[in-house]
């Protein structure tokens, strides 16, 4: 029997290699569970997010590129922008406060930012919910435009200043 890698790793029962490295501790089935949910999100999406997702798709708002229900970790994210590193969540009335910044801290451990906006702002306000949007993608920590050689950066020169390393090497 052939069995691809992914589902070989579902008969096993253990993370599936993924790219960069990306399998969260996850077992194969339950990321293919959430592949499954988010398909089913995207196929069915909610007024607001319908809304939403007019503005945001095909690069319309200031030419960032954005997913729509995109599994990260162990959930679903309403809308990410990759390149920003930005997700942005549509809440209505079933979200918690505690479970959300919860799940926020969670997403930033991974690098990224969360801006939830409600149902309610999108429906009666989505011009400024995009503005919102931008604000937050302009907000994004861009690299520096000479980035060091690898390993040279300020944290490495701090980290020998701590030592009592000289920067060629020797021990001052």
């Amino acid at each position: 029997m052939n069995l691809t890698p992914t589902d070989d790793a579902k008969r096993l029962q253990t993370p599936p290699l993924q790219g960069r490295g990306k399998g969260w501790g996850l077992s194969a089935n339950t990321i293919a569970e959430l592949h499954e949910r988010a398909r089913h999100m995207r196929n069915n999406p909610t007024e607001p997010e319908k809304r939403l997702w007019r503005s945001l798709s095909n690069s319309q708002l200031g030419g960032w590129k954005f997913r729509r229900q995109q599994v990260i970790g162990w959930g679903i994210a309403d809308f990410v922008c990759p390149a920003a590193r930005l997700i942005v969540e549509v809440d209505g009335d079933t979200h918690g406060a505690e479970a959300d910044a919860f799940r926020d801290a969670a997403l930033a451990r991974m690098g990224y930012r969360t801006l939830r906006v409600t149902n309610h702002d999108v429906m009666r306000n989505v011009e400024g919910v995009k503005v919102a949007i931008l604000q937050a993608l302009e907000n994004v920590d861009k690299p520096h435009p000479n980035p060091s050689p690898e390993g040279e950066g300020l944290e490495k020169v701090e980290a020998q200043k701590l030592l009592g390393i000289s920067l060629e090497g020797s021990v001052g």
